[in-house]
């Protein structure tokens, strides 16, 4: 499946049994809204969370994509979550917990049961167990229906039993950042989206953006976000400046027009990696990220 259509900077998480913030969620100003079926709902609500789900996935007003967050497939829940809502046609559906291409697939075939075309791609929570994080490296994760790997901390702290998964200046430890790097490479081998995990403290504007500059720098496509608040932030963060998008430009000229494959700028070499960078920029610049 290619990337999606939809601009994919931010994306954001609305509880699906809060009728209000599904209410909102079109005027929210996030790329993507996820409307979430799992952790933002209790499990004696997990039944209001679909029915309301459905009827907003139904208000065609325009605005953001739409993905649904199932429950993880060993919850029972996950083929009822998509059987009442595909009728809404969401863009998308978001994993969690993925431990490999088997529970894609798993998933794939439940919507494939109810929509053949088109159908909503899949974004994978790829980090939030321990085997899921050891089965990055061992097995190929590319699915026709993939369209993104994304990753948390959360699960995979409770997971690991870690007492926390930051350091005391906010930054992730050890076994988080390893997540964190195996998910862009997978991510990035399978030919899908790369999305950063939540900032979990939402009052903290400088912590978010200094995390969200790193996404940037890494290669990050986009991240997620647990209140409109941080959106903003994000999409600036994300976004190339004028500096970076004159380079790609400049890159894509010179080596468009050298008939050798290099070029040189401001004394530097050039060559085919500086001229995917250069399009993926200008390809961020264009829509990317909102």
């Amino acid at each position: 499946m290619p990337l999606p259509p939809h601009p994919f900077g931010t994306w954001l998480f609305v509880p699906g049994d809060d009728a209000k913030k599904l209410a909102k969620a079109s005027a929210c100003g996030a790329d993507v809204v996820i409307f979430d079926l799992e952790d933002a709902v209790a499990p004696a609500r997990k039944d209001v969370a679909r029915s309301l789900t459905l009827a907003a996935l139904r208000r065609r007003e325009g605005g953001p994509a739409r993905y649904v967050r199932v429950n993880e497939l060993s919850s029972g829940r996950t083929a009822e979550d998509v059987g009442e809502t595909i009728d809404g046609c969401p863009d998308g559906y978001v994993l969690p917990k993925c431990e490999g291409p088997e529970d894609i697939e798993a998933l794939a075939a439940m919507i494939r049961a109810h929509r053949s075309d088109p159908q909503p791609g899949i974004v994978a929570i790829s980090t939030e167990t321990a085997r899921a994080v050891r089965n990055l490296m061992r097995l190929d994760w590319a699915h026709p229906m993939l369209v993104g790997l994304a990753w948390g901390g959360e699960d995979l702290q409770a997971d690991l039993g870690a007492r926390s998964n930051r350091g005391e200046s906010g930054e992730y430890l050890s076994p988080f950042v390893l997540a964190r790097d195996l998910a862009l490479l997978v991510a990035r081998d399978a030919g899908v989206l790369a999305i950063d995990a939540v900032y979990t403290d939402f009052r903290d504007v400088a912590g978010l953006r200094g995390e969200t500059q790193q996404s940037r720098r890494l290669g990050f496509d986009g991240k997620m976000a647990i209140h409109p608040a941080q959106l903003p932030v994000i999409r600036e963060c994300l976004s190339p400046d004028a500096d970076e998008l004159d380079w790609a430009r400049r890159v894509v000229a010179l080596l468009e027009a050298s008939g050798t494959g290099v070029a040189e700028l401001d004394g530097k070499m050039l060559d085919r990696p500086h001229l995917t960078l250069a399009r993926r920029i200008l390809g961020r610049g264009a829509g990317g990220n909102g």
